[in-house]
């Protein structure tokens, strides 16, 4: 998407029949044209928010033996492999996880809506949906409390929004509806980015988190240092002139969330809607850290991929766009970031986001899901080989991955994808049997784990 500036949303604007009718066509540009975007007006109180900033100040603050006694590979408090990270609050300490291959240089707390244990019978990915395990509440005492009554008010914020989107998209306000459970589960996280040097050689050069597209829905971030305006978040505007990505901030603004589009959504659309890449830079030294507080909204894990019935009028604008891009880059556009929710891949959005998880961090998936890490490194193997092989064939471009259309495709986005992502039968093979497994039922994971120990 050839974007240069981060579209401004005033919520309020959709609270009377003069002004909305305007929102709904400045939302239609966001979501389909950029798919990151600032709203304001939200409904949240400040006040809420200061204090998640912070009780997240203070749990950083806390022991790093009382942040390991939560960390994410541990789940020692589930009589049976669950995964912890997004779903049940667990700790991930510095640079323990990844993101394209490469180290992220972040600790994290993820959060998520209180869930019981998934049944025996359950499809294997529905170990997403874990119970909590919270910081010590004689350590913390409002922790708790100020968390859970933030995630309420978020998902209060993103079923408004979606609704809104879904008005812009020219379908009815519930059209959503039926992706969610009832007692639909939602996820935030706690992030700190310290200060880096690219001259410590034990660092990644500045990677806070690297270029990836956020899983699900909708995702909903509280910048909390308002001091880095710049070189910290960023959106990849993936079409400019020549075929280039640039990189363009996404500074704090007071009162506002950050909103951006999540994988789920743009399969659920057909494409209509798409996952913007974005990455954040660590602080330089002398700026201090960077605290920051995202909120994603959840989708039922047993839906499945199927399209949303947008009308054609919004499919030809999606069209029209993608061929924009294709002739500003010249044959060629480019996005750091892989598009994990492809149609055919895959049978529910649980299995996708379980996949994407255990790709995240590693040693979740070598001490509980060796088998689905096995063939997702497999795979990752056969991706990469493919890479090297699509660089040589384009005069050794490195380190992006490049996507070639004809600016005349009207292609729908979806089977576009599918194409693109089906080219090598060797990696869809990987990524049946990655499906199969992550469909597996209890008995499955518990021999998983009896394997990991001894």
């Amino acid at each position: 998407m050839a974007f240069n500036t981060i579209p401004i949303i005033d919520l309020s604007l959709a609270d009377s029949p003069d002004s909305k009718p305007a929102l709904l066509e400045q939302l239609r540009y966001a979501v389909v044209q950029v798919g990151f975007l600032y709203i304001e007006n939200t409904g949240v109180p400040a006040e809420l928010a200061a204090s998640v900033v912070e009780q997240a100040e203070a749990f950083f603050d806390l022991p790093m033996e009382e942040k390991l006694r939560i960390e994410m590979k541990n789940g020692t408090s589930l009589p049976f492999p669950s995964f912890p990270p997004y779903d049940s609050p667990s700790y991930s300490r510095l640079g323990n996880e990844i993101t394209k291959s490469q180290t992220d240089w972040r600790e994290q707390l993820d959060l998520s809506t209180p869930h019981p244990l998934p049944s025996a019978s359950a499809p294997r990915y529905h170990n997403l949906l874990a119970p909590n395990q919270w910081p010590s509440a004689a350590l913390l005492p409002d922790f708790q409390p100020t968390l859970l009554a933030y995630l309420t008010a978020l998902r209060e914020v993103s079923q408004r929004f979606t609704s809104l989107l879904a008005e812009s998209l020219g379908l009815a306000p519930t059209a959503f509806a039926r992706f969610f459970d009832a007692d639909q589960q939602h996820k935030l996280k706690l992030v700190l980015y310290p200060p880096t040097s690219s001259a410590d050689p034990t660092i990644p050069a500045r990677q806070g988190v690297g270029p990836h597209k956020d899983s699900m829905l909708t995702s909903y971030l509280l910048q909390a240092s308002p001091q880095h305006t710049t070189d910290a978040l960023q959106v990849q505007s993936v079409a400019a002139a020549g075929g280039g990505g640039r990189w363009i901030d996404v500074p704090p603004r007071e009162g506002s969330l950050v909103v951006a589009i999540g994988q789920g959504l743009e399969a659920l659309t057909d494409g209509v809607c798409r996952a913007t890449t974005h990455r954040v830079l660590s602080p330089r030294p002398g700026n201090g850290p960077r605290l920051s507080v995202p909120f994603f909204q959840g989708v039922s894990y047993d839906a499945t991929f199927e399209a949303m019935g947008v009308p054609e009028e919004v499919k030809a604008l999606k069209r029209s766009v993608r061929a924009a891009e294709v002739e500003r880059g010249g044959g060629a556009v480019k996005d750091e970031a892989d598009f994990q929710f492809v149609k055919g891949r895959w049978g529910h959005l649980g299995e996708a986001t379980l996949a994407n998880r255990i790709r995240s961090h590693p040693d979740v998936g070598e001490r509980w899901y060796p088998d689905i890490l096995a063939q997702i490194r497999a795979e990752q193997e056969q991706e990469q080989e493919q890479e090297q092989h699509q660089q040589k064939e384009t005069s050794g471009v490195e380190g992006v991955e490049q996507v070639k259309q004809s600016p005349g495709d009207q292609t729908e986005i979806g089977k576009y994808h599918d194409s693109a992502k089906s080219s090598s039968s060797g990696i869809i093979k990987h990524s049946e049997q990655v499906s199969g497994l992550l469909q597996g039922d209890v008995s499955r994971r518990q021999a998983g784990s009896e394997v990991e120990a001894h």
